[in-house]
């Protein structure tokens, strides 16, 4: 049920498989889904009767991913579930009204994007609309664009920027190592069809990562998170999806979220809450072992066997 040729997280390709839209919450120690949801792929939605066979309901109509996003956000939201910063991958942050959405349900958020997201350089901007006259025809609120105007590409202003634009932050500590990479982030405005706006796009950040290591820049994020935010929080904020990509991980190797091999609508989102639900219940047990005990004490003890046991089986002793 839903497989289709599309995007693999898991392989980082296009492959046959289903694919799940899912919303976490999470901070620095753990993640939970709190939303989960199959997407169904539009041929999959408009096909009556695989539908019945599968047991799709009736309501389930066909949702782009951003669109389902969205829908499990403002219901996280409208029940009372903590609010914070929203973190997207570019698979979902370059959808600029997903973007817009978001921010008028007052979160902020850090999206990554693509590097040939188009942007305006700090400074610049579009024009703004043509001054009216009186019998020149109708006033026009457009902004403008003209050969001296036009925006840049992400990467492109990545490459332009001075050496003294980047620092190297660290974000955490690793299995081996500090884990630290170098940014640089600038105050800017996206330009995508401002010539259909009368006001510009908001300010926020763009903040691109560009190891020493690597001949060009490898990760994009826009943000819009106040410009008084520090700069090594805004990196920790848009490296904390690593913990949700951890957990992930772990839910489909060490919980089964993964293994579901049936064939409908109701069995795949039954596995999946019972995979989750598990493991909430082991988060929360972590949650109660102290990080300095003893590795003796983490361990349930063996009940004390009583006087004269005998396993079963055992030969009979006189």
């Amino acid at each position: 049920m839903g497989v289709a040729r599309q995007y693999c997280g898991q392989l980082g390709k296009q492959d046959n498989c289903q694919v799940a839209v899912s919303l976490s919450l999470a901070n620095r120690h753990a993640s939970l889904p709190v939303a989960y949801r199959l997407y169904l792929p539009e041929a999959w939605a408009s096909d009556a009767a695989r539908r019945k066979k599968t047991g799709v309901p009736e309501e389930i109509a066909f949702k782009t991913k951003p669109e389902i996003a969205l829908e499990q956000i403002r219901a996280a939201c409208a029940a009372g579930l903590p609010r914070g910063v929203v973190l997207m991958d570019a698979g979902y942050g370059t959808h600029s009204d997903l973007r817009t959405a978001v921010t008028a349900l007052e979160l902020p958020y850090v999206a990554g994007i693509l590097s040939n997201t188009t942007v305006w350089a700090p400074g610049t901007g579009p024009l703004p609309p043509k001054t009216w006259k009186p019998g020149h025809g109708r006033p026009t609120k457009r902004l403008r664009r003209d050969a001296a105007h036009q925006p840049v590409k992400a990467k492109d202003l990545a490459f332009s920027l001075p050496a003294k634009a980047w620092r190297t932050i660290t974000w955490r500590e690793g299995t081996n190592v500090p884990l630290r990479s170098r940014f640089a982030r600038l105050r800017l405005r996206i330009a995508r069809r401002d010539f259909d706006r009368s006001e510009p796009w908001p300010e926020e950040w763009l903040m691109i990562e560009w190891p020493k290591e690597e001949k060009e820049p490898t990760k994009y994020w826009l943000s819009s998170l106040p410009d008084d935010i520090g700069f090594s929080r805004l990196v920790d904020l848009a490296k904390l999806r690593w913990r949700i990509e951890r957990d992930y991980q772990e839910l489909k190797r060490e919980v089964g979220l993964g293994h579901f091999e049936g064939r409908g609508w109701r069995g795949f989102h039954h596995h999946a809450s019972l995979c989750i639900a598990a493991y909430g219940f082991l988060i929360s047990e972590q949650e109660t072992i102290p990080p300095s005990e003893p590795r003796s004490s983490m361990h349930f003890q063996a009940p004390r066997l009583p006087e004269g046991y005998r396993p079963r089986g055992a030969a009979a002793q006189d």
